[in-house]
């Protein structure tokens, strides 16, 4: 089993100004608690040990309500983009000696409500440079982004949608250390790293049905909230 996340919490999250000029994505509200909260319970749950936080923005904010992740039973460390932000990519690249072989990849603002084992076991099974989990969306959520047939993701591209995408990339994906520690540039974007490498037919899909939450829009804060409530509700 995989039980090391990387956790992508730079950005500015400037779709949610003014709330986020001063206040880290991470760090709102959530019924009482930061996001962080929940999403570092949900990681323990499905077995996780180890979290690395890439974090730029108000990095300091996130750092200091979770320290070293002793409250949350989990062994928490923190890469920091510095003084300017690194993109996605660039920010796991510069996280790289803090981390395994393979590991898993979520964004700082998701929510994701599935069991993490059978993922990890098809990525051990298939033998390839990285795995994207992928969602039916046909544009209910966000943009549709994936041509997935057969059980193989045939097309992805978030910036050339064509009609016969109806899946989306879920937000939980799994990478091997070498393939971004090759990697020459220090600023990049994760997306084109998987863009590559379903071209190449080096990317393992994984589907899932449980839809994603998130905090990255005003809409999704509250769908979130109702989520997550009801949840706690349920257990």
């Amino acid at each position: 089993m995989i039980n090391e996340v990387v956790i992508l919490a730079g950005g500015k999250a400037t779709r949610l100004y003014p709330v986020t000029h001063t206040v880290a994505k991470a760090m709102l509200d959530i019924n009482g608690e930061p996001f962080i909260a929940h999403q570092l319970r949900l990681l323990k749950r499905q077995g996780i040990k180890r979290v690395v936080i890439c974090a730029g923005y108000l990095a300091e904010q996130i750092s200091s309500y979770v320290k070293q992740g002793q409250d949350f039973g989990l062994d928490v460390e923190f890469s920091l983009d510095g003084d300017k932000l690194l993109g996605t990519g660039g920010a796991i690249k510069k996280a790289l000696p803090l981390l395994g072989n393979s590991f898993f990849v979520m964004y700082g603002d998701s929510y994701l409500d599935s069991d993490f084992l059978p993922i990890a076991e098809k990525f051990k099974h298939e033998r390839k440079s990285a795995l994207m989990t992928v969602l039916k969306n046909n544009g209910r959520w966000d943009k549709s982004n994936i041509l997935y047939q057969d059980g193989n993701i045939v097309k992805y591209d978030k910036k050339n949608i064509i009609p016969e995408m109806e899946y989306i990339d879920y937000g939980l994906g799994i990478i091997r250390h070498d393939v971004l520690q090759n990697i020459v540039e220090d600023v990049f974007d994760l997306a084109d790293v998987y863009k590559r490498l379903a071209d190449n037919k080096d990317l393992v899909a994984y589907e899932v049905f449980q839809r994603f939450y998130e905090i990255g829009s005003f809409n999704g804060i509250e769908e979130t909230r109702e989520y997550i409530a009801s949840r706690i509700q349920r257990s």
